[in-house]
């Protein structure tokens, strides 16, 4: 039998197709409700609730302590809220609305007022959670509460499941699988929503700034390529072909580049059939920009004005580490190369020209575990994700991968085997890449075929070579910078959460 504040029975095992003699009695008794309501000819959900103010509206133009107790203002107003608390004691019934943004005021409903009728069917009708329509003058109670002392009410949706209580926290599970009632009874998950919704605004503001133009692309696409990742695989029964879905924004928008699109950038979503954990999901959004004759240079200063301006907007300019050390997103950034930063945690001397069996030796020696076939520039690689990443809380440019891991940036300016880029990494996670995009097709296929290659000896990471991106190339595409910031993983930054908190609606294993 459900109770209250027992969320996981109630809720999550509990399922719509029960016969009604099984159902957990808070549910019979709201169902029951209902269909008084029917029987009565009321419609417990109404097609339209008149509402003249938002419970915001009143709350902000009305200053309790200035209008003392029992005050009445001779303003007449209908609001609508969710009922989140209820107490009716004889002639009088109070009862707490609470709308979307969070805003909440008591509204007061007597015999007086209302008659004795719609008390009585108040009192009968009215659960925790229902949506309320209500009615009134604002006053003052006599504790001097802001209210609406209500002279007509009406149920605007009837709830027929039982709402958690509010001080007996969800489990993780209930709060990603029923967002909604996360949403519900805890303002850090509307918050967060909110954060993320300025975060957005913010980053087109300042690539707006900045004279981008943004584009979309397609989500389907027939090759894996833009990065180093695991795709969906679906069907397109229009063309009966196999399709992927996009791991990467990167490709086509290189293709908008030379189209003579020289400042373009896409936000949306990305799916990577991979692993799930605090900071990945199999489908995340993510913000790519290029920027024609710019590099990894004007990447970095893009990146710094995107990540500042969105705390900016958010009011988080010093955010705490994981450490509990204090980020200020605003002080100079880090900026270090990989090999030192490897050769700083091993205490090796360790660069560009160490030879493989070298570094796979440091490896061992710190306990690093290696994949046979990886030469020096991947063994590097794993060095740094193993020994280094989660150490670096502040924000560092880390810069200057060996080619072979990086195979769509171009070769360093002036050191041979290494190649223009870096991430990005703060609070131990990886925030950002940015290259100086590679755009000669002779050197591009080479290094897609020998993808390909790996590929077809079996890495499921490995790219296709896709033959359209080439031919668009071979068109012409100018010197260019590029991009790709994980805008969840930004929100995460900020707000001091894990991927699941931060994606509304994050993917969940069948219930």
């Amino acid at each position: 039998m459900c109770r209250w504040g027992r969320l996981d029975s109630c809720l999550v095992t509990e399922t719509p197709e029960l016969p009604e003699d099984d159902l957990p009695e808070q549910m019979r008794v709201r169902r029951e409700k209902r269909q008084r309501m029917l029987d009565a000819g009321v419609d417990p959900y109404p097609l339209l609730v008149e509402r003249t103010h938002t419970i915001r509206e009143i709350v902000e133009a009305h200053d309790p302590e200035q209008l003392g107790p029992d005050a009445h203002t001779g303003l007449t107003v209908s609001i609508t809220g969710r009922v989140i608390f209820l107490r009716n004691t004889g002639k009088l019934c109070f009862v707490r609305l609470r709308e979307g943004d969070g805003s909440e005021i008591q509204a007061m409903l007597s015999l007086a007022e209302v008659g004795e009728e719609s008390l009585a069917d108040f009192k009968a009708l009215v659960d925790l959670g229902d949506h309320l329509g209500v009615t009134g003058e604002v006053i003052t109670s006599r504790r001097g509460e802001l209210s609406v002392m209500a002279s007509q009410w009406r149920i605007a949706a009837k709830t027929l499941r039982p709402m958690p209580v509010e001080h007996k926290p969800l489990s993780d599970e209930a709060r990603t699988r029923m967002r909604y009632l996360d949403l519900v009874v805890r303002e850090e998950a509307r918050q967060n929503v909110r954060v993320k919704a300025a975060v957005l605004k913010s980053l087109r503001a300042t690539l707006d700034r900045h004279g981008y133009i943004e584009v979309e692309t397609p989500v389907l696409q027939h090759t894996n390529g833009g990065a180093a990742a695991r795709p969906f695989h679906t069907h397109l029964n229009a063309f009966d072909e196999p399709q992927l879905l996009r791991i990467a924004l990167e490709l086509h928008l290189k293709r908008s580049l030379v189209g003579g699109i020289d400042k373009v950038y896409e936000i949306g979503k990305t799916f990577r059939n991979e692993g799930v954990d605090n900071t990945h999901n199999p489908e995340f959004m993510m913000l790519e920009a290029y920027e024609a004759y710019g590099s990894y240079d004007t990447m970095a200063e893009l990146v710094q004005a995107l990540v500042v301006d969105a705390a900016r907007a958010v009011g988080k300019t010093v955010v705490t580490g994981r450490d509990g050390t204090s980020i200020d997103l605003e002080a100079p950034w880090r900026r270090a190369t990989i090999h030192e930063l490897v050769a700083e945690a091993t205490g090796a001397a360790i660069d560009v020209h160490t030879p493989e069996e070298q570094v796979r030796e440091v490896a061992r020696d710190h306990g690093v575990s290696l994949q046979d076939g990886w030469g020096a520039g991947e063994v590097v690689l794993e060095l740094f994700e193993k020994l280094v990443e989660h150490t670096l809380i502040q924000p560092t440019f880390v810069c200057d991968y060996p080619e072979a891991v990086r195979p769509l940036a171009k070769k360093h300016r002036t050191t041979p085997g290494l190649v223009e880029a870096w991430d990005l990494i703060i609070n131990g996670v990886e925030l950002a890449p940015a290259y100086s995009e590679l755009n000669d097709p002779v050197i591009q296929r080479e290094r897609l075929e020998e993808q390909a290659r790996l590929a077809a000896a079996g890495d499921p990471e490995a790219m296709d070579v896709d033959e359209d991106f080439l031919r668009a190339l071979e068109f012409g595409m100018p010197p260019a910078g590029g991009i790709g910031l994980g805008v969840d993983r930004l929100v995460m930054l900020l707000q001091g959460i894990g991927i699941r908190e931060a994606i509304l609606f994050p993917v969940q294993r069948r219930e």
